[in-house]
């Protein structure tokens, strides 16, 4: 491939994106979970690993430093992968205010992939993850909060390509190695 690329991974909980950036992954595609700065700084601060403390401390970095927060806290990862790898996936961009951010910049091209799936489909694997499970009501309200207080939506309605993901994982994973190879061939 001749030019760099940033390859964004968007959707609400549930989507998919962890499932799409874990094969990313097992393709050799350098990645970082923006979710990890958010964990990351709950353990610092001996919080326990739960919804709750995750929302209050993604809240309060978009709340104390702009609503471009953990791109901007990603930005030095980024560039120094983009040093020495053409791709690289970004697993989570959330806010439009990223995105805009993140396409000045990092000076690559920003290819976003929207992956969507039916609200009851993203609740039932919500619900049943071994990981921080969360109930329908808790799962309600995290869209909700991811949207009205995070500007979510604008990189999903933005997003490049969108693969939908009602099925299997190896469904989604196969729809992905189609647009990947599309992508960098």
């Amino acid at each position: 491939m001749n030019s760099k690329r940033a390859l964004a991974l968007v959707g609400m909980p549930g989507a998919g994106k962890s499932t799409c950036a874990a094969h990313l992954a097992l393709r050799g595609l350098v990645q970082f979970r923006f979710g990890s700065i958010v964990t990351t700084e709950v353990v610092r601060r001996g919080l326990p690993l739960t919804p709750a403390n995750e929302r209050l401390v993604r809240e309060e970095f978009r709340t104390n430093e702009g609503m471009d927060a953990i791109a901007r806290r990603a930005l030095p990862f980024l560039r120094t992968s983009l040093k020495t790898h053409d791709v690289i996936v970004i697993d989570g961009l959330y806010s439009f205010s990223e995105y805009t951010m993140l396409n000045r910049e990092l000076a690559v091209s920003m290819v976003v992939i929207a992956i969507v799936s039916d609200r009851d489909v993203r609740y039932a694997r919500l619900g049943s993850r071994v990981e921080r499970p969360l109930t329908r009501a808790e799962a309600e309200q995290r869209d909700i909060a991811e949207i009205e207080k995070l500007e979510k939506g604008g990189p999903i309605a933005i997003a490049d390509y969108t693969l939908l993901n009602n099925g299997s994982p190896a469904e989604l994973n196969a729809a992905l190695d189609r647009l990947l190879d599309m992508l960098l061939h």
